[in-house]
């Protein structure tokens, strides 16, 4: 039997008992198209080593620009897949009425596929990229579906709540953390973690607010990192141990998540002005002063962040090793978790400039891949 823990008076906790579910599939459309050459460019500031530079992926299967909006983006382990959303008609056919739609794009054959409708955030996506997780608005509640690349389609995670959302996948696309809201009006939440292919469900943690809260969860499933949104603390919870950990930004602020590394090394959050990378293992911090991270690359070694004084660069990647910093974009952009590949090789972001590659001439959002030099 499941209890309810409101964190703002409790902090330590241990995980609760597995319970078994059925989970419902429902099947959409899919439909894939061979992509030709996309419109690609070197970065501004200087050449790169073959291979490096940028490219717009949000183009129809004939090459053309969009006539709609493109948004989010979120790219594999190794870099070879991409998942965006996308309201434009001439995408893949089928789309007349611009209605917003979950995208897979293979990069080394250049297919596309749509393997989900009406997302009401950017789409994540699994290490593999065999699957993305997005939540969608169902008459007046919220579910989660997982699109998978092979199939071409959802299936609806059979959440027993009227509010599932804010999924995050793990690597090989198994295991689903996500929240779910109680009661309407609603009065509580949960973070919960599904096992879709056995059918299980695992609850974490109940909190009795609905202060906005999230998870993050490892590739191999075994730890997620959560965020209380009451308190604005932020812990791990070990699957091996059982356990969950102690706020790991300390007693004496708050902090807000942004994601755990796939590896499940590094946990960056946020606290005031500053990001914070923990180090998992050894429980401490590395301190980012004055910049908002955003994601952070499978192996734990490196910060997307955007930089708090807003005229430079908005997207920069550190490597956290060297100290040192590339420019991913020095135009207006957008960049959310999931977005670096292993080691930093490619970052996928969303921006409505119209000189990241030449031909940039249809005036709306689009979602572009850097590739940087080995």
């Amino acid at each position: 039997m499941s209890r309810n823990v409101d964190r703002s008076t409790r902090r330590a906790r241990r995980a609760l008992a597995v319970g078994a579910v059925v989970v419902g599939a429902v099947v959409v459309g899919a439909v894939a198209a061979t992509l030709p050459g996309v419109a690609s460019a070197e970065p501004a500031g200087g050449a790169r080593d073959v291979g490096a530079g940028v490219e717009r992926i949000s183009v129809a299967a004939d090459g053309a620009q969009l006539d709609r909006d493109s948004t989010g983006g979120a790219i594999t382990t190794d870099g070879n897949r991409v998942v965006f959303s996308s309201s434009a008609t001439n995408l893949t056919p089928g789309n007349a009425a611009g209605s917003e739609r979950v995208y897979l794009r293979d990069e080394p054959s250049g297919q596309i596929k749509h393997v989900g409708s009406y997302p009401i955030a950017s789409p994540v996506i699994s290490g593999n990229g065999e699957y993305a997780a997005y939540w969608v608005l169902l008459f007046r509640d919220t579910k989660v579906k997982l699109a998978q690349w092979t199939a071409g389609s959802s299936i609806g995670l059979n959440c027993d709540a009227l509010n599932c959302s804010q999924p995050s996948v793990s690597g090989d696309g198994r295991y689903v953390a996500n929240v779910a809201t109680i009661g309407r009006p609603s009065t509580s939440q949960r973070i919960d973690v599904w096992d879709w292919q056995a059918n299980t469900k695992q609850e974490l943690v109940w909190f009795a607010h609905t202060a906005p809260s999230r998870p993050s969860i490892s590739g191999d499933g075994r730890f997620v990192a959560y965020q209380d949104g009451k308190v604005k603390d932020v812990f791990v919870w070990d699957r091996d141990h059982g356990s969950t950990s102690e706020p790991i930004e300390g007693p004496s602020k708050e902090a807000t998540i942004v994601q755990i590394s796939e590896d499940g090394s590094k946990v960056v959050y946020l606290s005031g002005s500053d990001t914070y990378v923990h180090d998992v293992g050894s429980g401490t911090a590395r301190r980012v002063p004055d910049v908002k991270g955003l994601a952070i690359d499978p192996t734990g070694n490196h910060l997307l962040y955007a930089p708090n004084d807003t005229t430079g660069p908005s997207l920069v990647l550190r490597d956290l090793r060297t100290d040192t910093d590339e420019v991913i974009s020095d135009r207006p952009a957008s960049a959310g978790v999931d977005a670096v590949s292993s080691d930093g090789r490619d970052v996928v972001f969303a921006s409505t400039a119209d000189d990241i590659v030449p031909g940039d001439t249809n005036g709306k959002s689009d979602v572009f891949v850097r590739r940087l030099s080995s």
